[in-house]
């Protein structure tokens, strides 16, 4: 029978990664009780008729009472006023942690929310689809992906242990644990997802607002290309909007970047400077097929193309 690492859980929060984590601890049998709380009637009658929580509550006090390990998955501008909520009722030596993409704002908001008894360990599981939901969650989200932890400046020995014990708890659900300072995690999200996603929400609004394209012609004729960018740019609008308004920084120095060389690259197509072109192509197809060499791919987010439309 496998180890259990928390006899207790609480998710706060109980979306597309929410429901994730309960199936994943489950299935790995990390975890004893699951407790639920959400703020959505619905997801809550959702949670109970999918029978994999024990409790299920509207109440975060309610719900984290007695856990031992706490997973915020509210979006990033809620997980302050969550742990706020939590924080009274934290069993000394409990685990809380979040599944956030941003972590220095969060990190500065649950050191401050939580009690020094509590063992404050942020995370992110680089993981998702464009579904959302309790019903969109499954088991093997988290398989080959990275979870990324930013631990405290803390060097104590339970604090340590309680970080690798987190570790353990997501390599059991199939993932890759890296850890990381929390203002380089924010860096390098901004480049690998956050720019991305903003690129995905504009280029599929320039299409639609375009006068001289139908919407129509647009869907007919997208190839694979614009295809992806509209599966990420259905992507949840709460999450998203939090992300880049806790994440600004980082954000507006890569997009400033991109901007930079997005310019370049217009002059060189306006003058005709194909080696430019050439070249700038060259390169970054071969730093795409260095990436597959190397195995990585596995570890690229999930948005979908392997489960599809989630039920």
């Amino acid at each position: 029978m496998a180890e259990v690492i928390y006899p207790r859980m609480a998710v706060i929060g109980c979306g597309l990664i929410g429901s994730s984590v309960i199936r994943a601890a489950r299935a790995s049998g990390t975890v004893g009780e699951v407790a639920v709380a959400d703020a959505n009637p619905e997801h809550r009658t959702q949670i109970a008729e999918l029978g994999y929580a024990d409790l299920i509550t509207g109440h975060i006090g309610e719900a984290v009472e007695g856990a031992d390990l706490v997973v915020l998955a509210v979006p990033v501008l809620a997980m302050g006023p969550a742990a706020e909520a939590a924080a009274a009722r934290l069993k000394p030596g409990a685990t809380v942690t979040d599944v956030g993409s941003v972590k220095g704002s969060v990190a500065e908001a649950l050191a401050k929310a939580l009690p020094d008894s509590a063992f404050v360990v942020p995370g992110h599981p680089i993981a998702g689809t464009e579904q959302s939901g309790p019903a969109a969650g499954f088991a093997e989200l988290f398989e080959k992906r990275w979870v990324i932890l930013t631990p405290q400046a803390r060097t104590d020995d339970p604090y340590l242990e309680a970080v690798q014990r987190l570790a353990d708890f997501w390599s059991r659900a199939g993932a890759n644990v890296d850890r990381m300072d929390a203002a380089h995690h924010d860096l390098v999200l901004a480049v690998t997802s956050h720019l991305p996603h903003l690129i995905a929400y504009n280029i599929v609004g320039t299409a639609a607002d375009m006068e001289e394209v139908t919407q129509a012609e647009v869907m007919k004729y997208s190839a694979g290309g614009f295809r992806d960018f509209t599966r990420i740019a259905a992507s949840d609008p709460t999450m998203w909007r939090d992300i880049f308004l806790a994440n600004k920084d980082a954000v507006l120095e890569i997009l400033g970047r991109f901007t930079e060389d997005l310019q370049a690259l217009s002059r060189a197509i306006r003058w005709g400077e194909g080696d430019k072109l050439f070249e700038l192509f060259s390169r970054t197809r071969d730093i795409r097929r260095g990436i597959v060499a190397a195995g990585q791919e596995s570890a690229e987010p999930n948005f979908g193309r392997d489960r599809g439309k989630s039920s």
